[in-house]
């Protein structure tokens, strides 16, 4: 059931970004824009992180929404266009994605084991002032 909740969270807020985002740009233009941003993905994350429909387990890889938002793009064009067409000229743009993931997740966990030792050492530090 956890795993229904998380599709259906991720993609309750795709279908937003999708079809209404765009609508308030070409509107509203700019503001319109950054007003679309900010209402679409405050409610969702309100939604799905603290009304709980997407599951994240503690401890557990944090799976956003912009998973969701991204299929939703990714496949809405697909679906439009009635072939895999589109899809096959995402292919490059999906891997630079997963390379930048890739990249972050090594720069995350390379900051996170040198932020570590530092405050143990201030911990150390402050026990031998007292």
């Amino acid at each position: 059931m956890s795993a229904l909740r998380t599709i259906v969270g991720t993609a309750i807020a795709g279908i937003f970004v999708m079809s209404v985002w765009g609508a308030f740009s070409n509107a509203y233009g700019i503001g319109g824009g950054w007003f679309a941003g900010f209402m679409i993905i405050s409610i969702m994350w309100f939604m799905n992180h603290f009304v709980g429909i997407m599951h994240n387990p503690a401890g557990g890889a944090w799976v956003d929404m912009a998973l969701g938002i991204a299929i939703c793009g990714t496949m809405r064009d697909v679906f439009m266009a009635g072939s895999v067409v589109p899809l096959m000229e995402s292919i490059p743009t999906i891997l630079v994605v997963v390379l930048g993931g890739i990249t972050g997740g090594i720069t995350a966990v390379t900051f996170q084991k040198n932020i570590q030792p530092v405050a143990e050492t201030k911990k150390e530090n402050s026990l031998k002032a007292s």
